[in-house]
């Protein structure tokens, strides 16, 4: 084995303390994984033992440890004149001749008989991509280089990088002995992802640490624009236990703007290997990534993550010219995998801001702070601590200005960008791919960073007030009533995954049309029949990418689904069928040409009488397609379908058949029906509607203002409205006592079971089997549930001992009396 290169094909991990740690991880799959089909592009390291001889032959050792020796370890305020000293002495030194000619016969190894063969140069310290400290952008990587002479200089220059200020300060922060940290070089074939696409994949949910999607991020071009977060990229999520059982995992995808790409630059005008240019209308506009490749990727990382044991961080590339996928590298993920969800904080605003700007949200929390904007690294001295960081974009170089901050604000980025995973690393929170935040925020402006809706995080101006609830989920108190949620937004789910919910009792499909499908399902379904003008440049527009108007609905509305069915899998999730009211639908894009106008929308053309009637009938058929794909191609079968607003038996035999011919068949591959009890008629008749469906959900909200007669709309009445009242509850009453007679499962959607604990008490003695909750009441639902099960428990306690103390009595006396006779 030589002494200064090592060939991939004979490198393991065990060479780590040889080869770094991104060396020895790339040979490890180079190996071990290869014959899986995952593709790794050759290469070959250059040892740590060539640093180490590179440093003795120009005597630097004793010198450096000096310098660093200098540093003002509590202020850091002589570090980039000590680390500028240490880079200039790795500049002016030279490269030992065997160590050259070792590389220089690897590189022509390597190349075989192609000239000036382009590689990438990465750097590989001993002490990198360890799981507890990754190391990740810390050091150079050099890309597209060619010939002898470039190689041996980013060789050299990655020599330079281990004494950047940023690695120097990350091995202080990490307690890593400066000189005992060697450092490899990769030298690898490079993929030409500049003719095609590139990113960054997790094993895990990046901002949830739910674990069981496999999350692909990424753009055209070299993937160095993704890891900066200099773009905003695609993004996909594959859910693994449906992937590994054949099916689609494919739940759910963004599509980023994607506006800049990296290339080479064949014509050096950069004065770089590589430039940034404008990406072609017709690509940014396209995915990046067809539906076979984003699920090869998934397997390949689900193999990896396996063979390592741990949730990971790769890199991927796409040859746009043999059109082959690579795995570039892969490192411990080093966040999420060092944490437990045994504490839950949950922030909520009290009043509500004018919203400067939105963009992709990292860290659920609230913040507060004076806005400072850094254009460069030349104005950090602006950067107070306490203060929040606008910027356009971040690196690496920033790292130690970012430790200042409470929280970031970026122009670009995605999930995956330095930003991201810089304010994941410190635990705050930022807003990434805004766009426009150094145009529309003030210097020195007091500003709100309120991530606490799904996947979209607000800037708002500022400062609101906002209150923290800390919740130790292992003091939650487990119930025989099973505690559900009430879901509108899907972005959530993985975040709520790891709250005691048992899955989800009430999952809102018109707030998922009204929030990302946004169009009307009849203005898709007859889009040439619309007039010429903005409404139909408006859904073609946001249609664009798709095979066809229907498809956008279908597919939308069927990611969003999937995306909380994986997040609560096996556990149920009962998803309601669209429930808008003739004014809500009339909103929706092209919706004024096909909805009538009401008087009292709350109690007319609504819930099942709309699906069977010819003016709505293609629209619910959508629907059902939607709920087919979830369920049969991706493998989600833990999705019921709930009516809701079902007025007569007749309606509901009505609105099965019309499923059924959709290709929704209740019971066909488990699928069950549940309906909501929300009309007096439902309750009346409730032993002929238990014989056609699998399960009953109370709509406390609608049966109360039909029970009493009142329209919860109206200011005039709403003091009347009052779910425990008592016709009311004993409307409830009877229809869970149907329910338990017929054999069914009964739940109950709504707000009071957590805002009054009676009611709850009431729904427990009942025999109710599931209460649902929003996100926000949840906790106090459950604390709510198990007082009453406790003092049902103590009441019957009571009644034992009381039946137990009579029963003895009655023995004595039969005694005395058997005594007498």
């Amino acid at each position: 084995m030589n002494a200064y290169t090592i060939p991939f094909n004979r490198i393991e991990l065990s060479a780590l303390p040889q080869v770094g740690g991104k060396n020895a991880s790339l040979g490890e799959m180079f190996n071990k994984l290869s014959p899986l089909g995952i593709e790794v592009p050759d290469g070959f390291a250059v040892t740590v033992e060539s640093y180490r001889s590179f440093l003795l032959q120009n005597q630097l050792k004793e010198t450096l440890q000096q310098l660093l020796d200098t540093i003002d370890r509590e202020s850091l305020s002589n570090l980039p004149k000590v680390a500028a000293q240490c880079r200039t002495l790795i500049t002016n030194a030279h490269l030992p001749e065997e160590v050259k000619t070792e590389i220089i016969n690897a590189y022509r190894l390597l190349a075989a008989d192609k000239n000036n063969l382009p590689v990438a140069v990465r750097s590989s310290a001993t002490a990198e991509d360890l799981p507890t400290a990754s190391f990740a952008g810390q050091h150079d990587s050099f890309l597209n280089v060619r010939g002898e002479e470039n190689l041996l200089n980013a060789v050299q220059q990655c020599y330079v990088s281990l004494f950047n200020d940023r690695a120097i300060k990350y091995r202080i922060d990490n307690g890593f002995d400066h000189m005992q940290v060697g450092l490899s070089v990769g030298v690898q074939y490079m993929v030409r992802s500049d003719e095609g696409c590139a990113g960054v994949i997790f094993t895990i949910d990046p901002e949830s640490g739910f674990e069981n999607v496999i999350y692909i991020t990424g753009a055209w071009g070299l993937g160095e624009n993704v890891v900066q977060g200099a773009v905003n990229p695609d993004e996909f999520w594959v859910f693994k236990p449906t992937l590994a059982q054949g099916k689609n995992g494919l739940i759910s995808r963004k599509k980023g703007e994607k506006k800049h790409r990296m290339v080479y630059d064949e014509t050096g005008e950069s004065g770089r290997p590589v430039k940034t240019v404008e990406t072609p209308l017709n690509k940014s506009t396209a995915w990046i990534l067809s539906d076979p490749e984003v699920l090869q990727l998934a397997k390949w990382s689900c193999e990896i993550e396996k063979h390592y044991r741990v949730p990971m961080d790769i890199e991927w590339g796409k040859d746009g010219i043999s059109n082959k996928i690579y795995i570039l590298q892969a490192r411990p993920e080093t966040v999420h995998s060092q944490k437990t969800h045994g504490e839950v904080y949950t922030y909520k605003l009290k009043e509500k801001g004018r919203v400067i700007c939105t963009g992709k949200a990292v860290g659920k929390k609230i913040i507060s702070g004076r806005a400072c904007i850094i254009h460069s690294l030349s104005e950090a001295h602006k950067l107070q601590q306490g203060d929040i960081l606008v910027a356009d974009i971040t690196n690496p170089d920033w790292n130690s200005l970012l430790r200042k901050a409470v929280s970031i604000v970026t122009n670009k980025g995605g999930r995956t960008s330095h930003a991201s995973i810089v304010a994941r690393e410190l635990g705050i929170a930022a807003i990434v791919g805004t766009g426009n935040a150094t145009q529309v925020i003030s210097d020195g402006q007091i500003i709100t960073v309120a991530n606490t809706e799904g996947d979209e995080g607000h800037v708002l101006e500022g400062n609101i007030p906002f209150e923290m609830v800390t919740t130790d989920l292992s003091k939650v108190p487990e119930t025989e009533t099973t505690p559900l949620f009430i879901l509108a937004d899907p972005d959530r789910a993985f975040e709520l995954s790891h709250y005691p919910a048992k899955g989800v009792g009430l999952l809102r499909m018109e707030f998922i049309i009204n929030n990302s499908i946004l169009i009307h399902p009849m203005a898709l379904v007859q889009f040439d029949q619309l007039p010429e003008g903005p409404v139909k440049n408006t859904i073609a527009q946001m249609t664009a990418g798709y095979n066809s108007k229907t498809e956008y609905f279908v597919q939308q509305l069927a990611e969003a689904i999937a995306k909380v069915a994986a997040a609560f899998h096996p556990n149920q999730v009962i998803l309601r069928m669209s429930d808008f009211k003739t004014n809500e639908y009339a909103s929706l894009v092209g919706g004024q040409y096909y909805e009538p106008k009401e008087e009292n929308p709350m109690i007319g053309f609504r819930g099942a009488s709309r699906y069977y009637d010819r003016r709505y009938l293609p629209g619910f058929g959508l629907e059902c397609e939607a709920v087919l794909k979830v369920r049969n191609e991706m493998g989600l079968t833990n999705v019921k379908v709930m009516i809701p607003f079902c007025r007569t038996v007749e309606e509901a035999k009505k609105v099965l058949q019309t499923m059924e011919s959709f290709g929704l068949k209740r019971g066909e591959n488990g699928l069950e029906v549940y309906v909501m009890v929300e009309i007096p008629s439902n309750v009346i008749l409730a032993d002929q509607f238990a014989q056609l469906f699998d399960g009953f959900s109370i709509g406390s909200n609608d049966l109360t203002q039909l029970t009493l007669g009142l329209d919860r709309d109206s200011d005039i009445v709403s003091h009347l409205f009052d779910e425990n009242n008592e016709a009311v509850t004993i409307l409830i009453a009877q229809a869970i006592a149907a329910a338990k007679k017929a054999g069914i499962k009964i739940g109950l959607c709504g707000q009071a079971p957590s805002d009054f604990p009676e009611f709850s008490q009431f729904l427990v003695e009942q025999g109710i089997d599931s209460i649902s909750f929003t996100p926000d009441s949840l906790i106090k639902g459950i604390e709510n549930i198990s007082k009453a099960e406790w003092k049902r428990r103590e009441s019957n306690n009571g009644l034992v001992k009381q039946e137990q103390w009579e029963g003895n009595n009655l023995l004595t006396a039969a005694a005395k009396n058997e005594g007498t006779d």
